[in-house]
């Protein structure tokens, strides 16, 4: 009990006096899911809502198929993304593996298919209240588009922030492709993996505490959206 508490006191330390390497591991974490989540957002938005307007041959088995990556196992992702970015794989010309934008990569990969669905029920819901009034004005799809997406952007933000929370608790597709190198692709999971199995709880609890913290932080700014627009709705 004893080892646990000094523990717990040593990762307080860690956290109050700003450790260099505990904030470099946070700050890396930081940096690659939310170049992660843009990434994402820049693919998902307009995916997911052109999937929403538009009615076409097989579209409900892409939907489907979307839908079902938002479970797609981590590790199939990082040996999936690590074989392409191998040196016998198409992309190992451009030497990514093992550097953050592998990691960037793999967690796209897994963001995008979540942000994509949302998108989508977002704007197909939104889409069957304004469809007659878009029609009305003969409005292209482009305008459609652009008009509901805008419509629709605090309920997208809560789309990217449930990303973000995908993103960061994140560890065995960016351990895979990312090797877990100090300083240059250690994150808070895999810096949290590797302190335990050597039995350095500071640091691994330290930033156990900071991963909390921050997603404690995203699902409080999603209760705080939802209140939002719930307000703005009956206003």
């Amino acid at each position: 009990m004893q080892d646990i508490q000094a523990a717990f006191l040593a990762a307080f330390n860690l956290i109050v006096s700003l450790d260099a390497d505990l904030f470099d591991i946070v700050g890396l974490s930081l940096t690659v899911t939310l170049s992660a989540v843009g990434i994402s957002c820049l693919l998902g938005f307009p995916l997911g809502a052109l999937l929403a307007i538009s009615r076409f041959p097989g579209r409900g088995m892409i939907v489907v198929f979307i839908s079902s990556l938002m479970g797609l196992p981590p590790v199939v992702v990082g040996l999936t993304v690590y074989l392409f970015l191998s040196s016998a794989g198409p992309l190992g010309s451009w030497q990514l593996l093992y550097t953050p934008t592998a990691m960037i990569i793999a967690q796209s990969v897994l963001v995008t298919p979540i942000i994509a669905a949302l998108t989508r029920q977002i704007i197909e819901d939104l889409n069957g209240e304004y469809s007659e009034l878009l029609r009305s004005m003969s409005a292209r799809r482009r305008d459609v588009l652009s008009t509901l997406l805008w419509d629709a952007r605090y309920s997208l933000i809560t789309a990217a922030l449930a990303g973000m929370g995908r993103a960061l608790a994140e560890v065995g597709a960016v351990m895979i492709v990312g090797g877990n190198i100090n300083h240059v692709t250690r994150v808070m999971t895999t810096a949290i993996a590797l302190e335990t199995s050597k039995g350095e709880l500071a640091l691994a609890l330290g930033l156990g505490i900071i991963l909390v913290l921050l997603s404690i932080s995203i699902n409080a700014a999603l209760m705080s959206l939802r209140t939002s627009m719930e307000r703005f709705a009956y206003a």
